[in-house]
């Protein structure tokens, strides 16, 4: 599944320096004697009783997850935990990333790779609702406080939970429970967007979406999606107006489908879920991608130094398998920005998969002259990617992408080096940087 979950950065304030939390057994009575205090009809008038009987809900919460806090690393965290010990430690894979899991009696503590503390799972909670009593209290307190003398508390407050709703949701959808993180999510965008707080967490807002639509739940998906749109929040590259031509395509609306994603197209031209969806579209319903081209020629008059359009309609020529017109784009490219190396990389990607093709079709050939035929088309596009992407690694400053441009050239190389002396110290060239680079 392509990750578009909109991730950012935990706040420390979220999960670090809570000071010592309390102990379960105090948690637990700090708990109760604020609850009789709440049910109590003279106290509970008080903003003050509220306002307690939220630290308590929250002191309750933090209690059963140590004093750990994400990023730390495991001396920090022994250091104020008077170096208390795991009862199990063992390797976990979870979305392809490799955990070092600690189970503690009321919690599992997960360290990535570089050492950090990256997640919280709380296995025994004190009660299993604090965020959402905690939360309101809080607005309790809010509503009784009709000086808002305490309106910065309050604040202080509800943001924390919103901010531990989040980091939650983050744990539920690395370990796999798509549900309950898209649960999570709503509930920290309810929280943030509750008074005095009022702040919109797009962010949530989007991965409430995001996960529900991962796990099938498509009316939810839509409900959370159309209020991105509403908000103006489109997500990494224009990914709302794509799930939501998924959604519309899925509950059998075609015509809705392509609505969405032109006018995903036009604030978000190069996006390639985008792309594909309307390349599909027009296939599947009319055979034609007229008004595609159209929507793309639009793109040009508004923006007519901007390479990357014609890099994308090289990428649209070249799956629609016009390899002369794609070439053409990407070529208009250079002539645009001769510094801009992804029509290059289009051109060399293009030739590349053109040789692929040409090597399987070769493969099931059985007639001889026809074999030799489809080979050499095999090679003559396998030489055809070197130029442009040699060149692109010429432009290239990225070393991630570097590597990635002569993964292709080594492999391309790889064919000629028993040919010409040139391909082979090509091809040592580029093995050599492909090695360094992983």
């Amino acid at each position: 599944m392509k990750r578009v979950l909109m991730v950012l950065a935990l706040a420390a304030a979220f999960t670090a320096a809570n000071a010592q939390v309390k102990s379960i057994a105090a948690a637990e009575a700090a708990v109760q004697k604020a609850q009789a205090d709440v049910e109590n009809p003279k106290k509970a008038e008080k903003v003050a009783t509220w306002l307690k009987f939220g630290q308590t809900l929250m002191d309750a919460y933090n209690a059963p997850a140590g004093n750990g806090w994400l990023g730390a690393n495991k001396s920090e965290i022994q250091l104020i935990s008077n170096n208390e010990k795991p009862e199990k430690v063992e390797q976990v894979v979870l979305n392809g990333q490799t955990w070092e899991k600690e189970v503690y009696p009321t919690r599992n503590y997960y360290y990535n790779t570089a050492g950090q503390l990256g997640m919280i799972e709380v296995t025994k909670p004190i009660c299993g609702d604090a965020l959402t009593r905690a939360l309101d209290a809080y607005m309790k307190a809010y509503e009784l406080d009709v000086k808002h003398s305490k309106t910065k508390d309050i604040t202080g407050a509800m943001l924390s939970i919103a901010g531990k709703y989040n980091e939650e949701a983050y744990t539920a959808y690395a370990l796999g429970d798509l549900k309950k993180a898209s649960a999570l999510f709503e509930s920290a965008a309810f929280a943030s967007e509750a008074q005095p707080l009022g702040q919109l967490d797009s962010n949530a807002v989007y991965n409430a979406g995001f996960t529900a639509w991962a796990t099938g739940d498509l009316d939810r998906a839509k409900t959370f999606f159309d209020r991105c749109r509403e908000i103006g929040y489109y997500g990494e590259g224009g990914e709302t107006f794509a799930k939501l031509a998924d959604i519309a395509e899925k509950n059998g609306n075609a015509e809705k489908a392509k609505e969405y994603l032109e006018e995903g197209f036009q604030k978000f031209p190069q996006s390639q879920s985008i792309l594909v969806g309307l390349i599909n579209y027009y296939l599947t319903n009319n055979g034609s991608t007229d008004r595609l081209f159209e929507l793309l020629d639009e793109a040009k008059k508004n923006e007519p130094n901007n390479p990357s359009l014609y890099y994308v309609e090289g990428n649209i020529r070249a799956q629609l398998g016009d390899t002369e017109a794609a070439a053409a784009a990407y070529e208009q490219c250079a002539v645009i920005n001769p510094e801009y190396a992804y029509g290059y990389i289009g051109m060399g990607q293009m030739y590349y998969n053109e040789a692929i093709k040409y090597s399987e079709q070769a493969q099931n050939e059985m007639d001889d002259t026809k074999y030799m035929a489809l080979v050499d088309k095999f090679e003559t596009s396998l030489k055809a990617c070197i130029p442009p992407f040699e060149k692109a690694y010429e432009i290239l400053s990225d070393e991630q992408t570097k590597v990635a441009v002569a993964e292709y050239l080594k492999n391309a190389c790889f064919r000629f080096r028993t040919t010409d002396e040139v391909y082979q110290q090509k091809y040592d060239k580029y093995a050599e940087i492909v090695a360094a680079g992983k």
